[in-house]
């Protein structure tokens, strides 16, 4: 999936368009970040820094994507995804780590135009799926998905190694 997707995409919603972003957009990414970890009462977790988003996502060998949403020429929400794969699939599948709509700019379409520009880009890449979380606590984005015709996964529970866990797993030393 290393393919690079388009840089710029219309959409339906009037003064509204999708970017690819580019280097140059790293400390805005880091910003929308960090909104979006405020939003989400998780603003302490919060440790990457603009190099981290510069050397992950822009390298030779980028490990995840962001599309920028701009209203009227001003940055108003993001999503940043990577590509994964659906071994009882055996397609490639899109998986939504981010998705963040300035809070004076929810209501305009904003969010629904970033997903469905995820998900005309799965469809067009062949991936058998689109996937993200969410927060159990987050009623307007859950009644939101599930607007869209999102399932909600509750059998499915988030397993997640950290700091010293991972370390020890891995027989490694921080």
């Amino acid at each position: 999936m290393n393919e690079s997707i388009q840089m710029t995409f219309k959409t339906t919603v009037p003064g509204f368009i999708i970017r690819k972003a580019q280097k140059e957009d790293a400390g805005l990414i880091l910003d929308f970040i960090k909104a979006l970890a405020e939003y989400e009462n998780l603003s302490g977790m919060v440790s990457a820094t603009v190099e981290d988003i510069e050397r992950n996502l822009f390298s030779d060998k980028p490990v995840a994507e962001v599309l920028l949403g701009e209203y009227e020429g001003k940055p108003v929400g993001f999503a940043l995804f990577f590509y994964n794969f659906s071994t009882f699939l055996g397609k490639p599948g899109i998986y939504l780590e981010d998705l963040f709509v300035l809070e004076p700019m929810r209501g305009k379409g904003f969010g629904k135009a970033l997903l469905s520009c995820l998900a005309k880009l799965a469809v067009d890449k062949g991936c058998g799926r689109l996937e993200w979380c969410v927060l159990d606590w987050n009623t307007p984005s859950i009644d939101f998905y599930k607007s869209l015709g999102a399932e909600i996964m509750k059998e499915w529970l988030l397993n997640r190694l950290t700091g010293e866990a991972l370390y020890s797993l891995s027989g490694e030393k921080p």
